[in-house]
């Protein structure tokens, strides 16, 4: 049989093209810089997960990270409030030196100078990366401007993050969920604008019961219960679900994708699917419950004008809806995994997981954060990377989110660019000899040189809240002996005196990182 000499050599080089192409797609494939998926909840305390030793909660999601790469089982965050906290991680700076100090900076402009320095984000865009964000963002909104992921509604483009994100969430649920009257025993959540079933531990509850005005104005944490939204349309299902659909969209870019879920920050409401799962009765009650707080640096803190917080019972009730909503995360987060898996995206992909700072739950007698106590201030922290990163790693090692930003540069070998952190590569790898002796979680109403301050070594921790006032107690605990944090050992402690050389020793830290911070 013969064969035309023509179609032989178009056979040749057709097959010599595809074997060239391959190579040079298996080339590719090697060089492609990797990808960045960030996940971050909002006020989950360290020991809301199963691998941190929670004996209620499941979080097979979670534990996976942990499990799969690095587990920090001293990480801290730089403030314990929403937005400073979110800069700081954004930015890799301290409050003092981002500027943003409260809340209601997450709405400066750029003009004030707040935040002037740039997000990991901005930096990955600059060198090429995709950079997509879904759910809270609560930082000065000017720094989310790199971000491609827009919604229309209406003919109206909405960012999903900052101010326009809620009403994204709501334009969301209108078609999938209508709004509707009231039924009997119900009230109206101010943040989904959506009914719900309330708990006794809630506010307008226990006006109801006491015959009072249920109508006045409440905050998002006086509200709690089940929510009428069933699981399925929930806030973390719309978080998840964008951060689903742009992996699938994502996969052939170079991205770095974050998914900053809601939950468990108020209001406390859980999809009943998931309220179901944890019985009030069965829930764990805070060993510190009935602090009586005489010797302590918080005693006139609002949270405690509220004995409800320091009711076992209604606790009990606070904390299955706080459980159900880390379960939720967990699922959502499960579901993102996995398509990143589907996707053939994992051995690429540099995953975190972490919290912007915690949550009392009754703690102490208080709820929120706020403070310097563990479970206002410890959060959850992984991170998965396979191949750079060997499974099953656990640091013990102190270290504040401040230092993400640094440390996601590392992995994704970018250029080295000025911070106020470290990267933490050193401590998962084992060579890191300076950093992660002690860590400064800080606290400013205002900008000082010597911000209220929290300093922790060797179990050791020392609270300072405000260092501009001559009457304000400092606390000092022993965590090694007295983990909940009940003992005061300076205050009215008469023997006080036998911790000067511990104090000292902790302020020393602190003056360190202070001149840290100003270079």
């Amino acid at each position: 049989m013969k064969i035309n000499r023509l179609a032989l050599i178009l056979l040749v080089f057709t097959v010599l093209f595809t074997l060239s192409s391959s190579c040079i797609n298996d080339s590719e494939k090697a060089e492609k810089k990797p990808n960045l998926l960030f996940i971050m909840t909002d006020q989950q305390r360290y020991d809301a997960l199963s691998y941190a030793g929670n004996t209620v909660l499941e979080t097979p999601n979670m534990d996976r990270l942990a499990m799969e790469g690095v587990w920090f089982e001293s990480a801290y965050t730089p403030c314990a409030v929403c937005t400073p906290a979110r800069a700081s991680i954004l930015t890799g700076h301290t409050v003092a030196n981002t500027g943003v100090i409260s809340n209601s900076l997450a709405y400066s402009e750029e003009e004030t100078g707040i935040m002037p320095m740039p997000t990991y984000d901005e930096v990955l865009a600059g060198n090429g990366y995709t950079c997509e964000y879904y759910g809270k963002w609560h930082t000065p909104t000017f720094r989310a401007r790199i971000y491609q992921n827009q919604v229309t509604v209406a003919g109206k483009s909405k960012s999903e993050l900052g101010p326009g994100k809620k009403a994204a969430y709501l334009d969301y649920l209108a078609p999938n969920l209508p709004t509707r009257d009231l039924l009997k025993g119900e009230f109206m959540d101010t943040y989904t604008e959506r009914p719900y079933l309330a708990h006794p531990i809630d506010k307008r509850y226990d006006l109801a019961r006491r015959g009072e005005d249920v109508n006045i104005k409440v905050g998002q944490s006086d509200i709690h219960g089940v929510t009428s939204i069933p699981a399925e349309y929930h806030i973390a299902a719309f978080e998840g679900g964008k951060a689903v659909e742009a992996l699938e969209r994502l996969k052939d870019s170079t991205f770095s994708l974050t998914c900053s879920f809601h939950h468990p920050h108020p209001p406390y409401l859980g999809a009943k699917s998931y309220v179901d799962l944890y019985l009030p009765d069965e829930m764990p009650v805070p060993k510190s419950i009935s602090d009586d707080m005489e010797n302590t640096t918080y005693l006139k803190r609002k949270q405690r004008s509220n004995p409800m917080y320091s009711d076992p019972e209604k606790i009990g009730y606070f904390t299955s809806e706080y459980y159900a909503m880390v379960k939720e995360v967990d699922d959502w987060a499960g579901r993102i995994l996995d398509k990143l898996d589907e996707l053939g995206l994992t051995d690429n992909t540099l995953v975190i997981f972490t919290s912007d700072h915690g949550e009392l739950l009754g703690a102490h007698g208080m709820r929120g954060k706020f403070v310097f106590y563990e479970e206002s201030s410890h959060i959850p922290l992984m991170i998965r990377f396979p191949g750079r990163i060997e499974p099953e790693t656990k640091v013990g090692s102190y270290i504040s989110t401040v230092n993400l930003f640094a440390t996601i540069l590392d992995y994704l070998e970018m250029p080295a660019h000025p911070s106020d952190g470290f990267s933490l590569r050193g401590l998962i790898e084992g060579t890191e000899a300076e950093n992660g002796k002690y860590v400064v979680t800080e606290w400013l109403s205002y900008l000082k040189t010597d911000p209220a301050h929290m300093v922790i070594k060797d179990g050791w921790k020392l609270l300072l809240p405000d260092s501009s006032a001559t009457d304000v107690m400092k606390a000092l605990y022993d965590m090694n002996t007295d983990p909940h944090e009940m003992n005061n050992l300076l205050g009215s402690n008469p023997e006080a005196y036998k911790y000067d050389k511990k104090v000292e020793e902790l302020e020393s830290c602190f003056s360190e990182w202070l001149m840290m911070r100003k270079h």
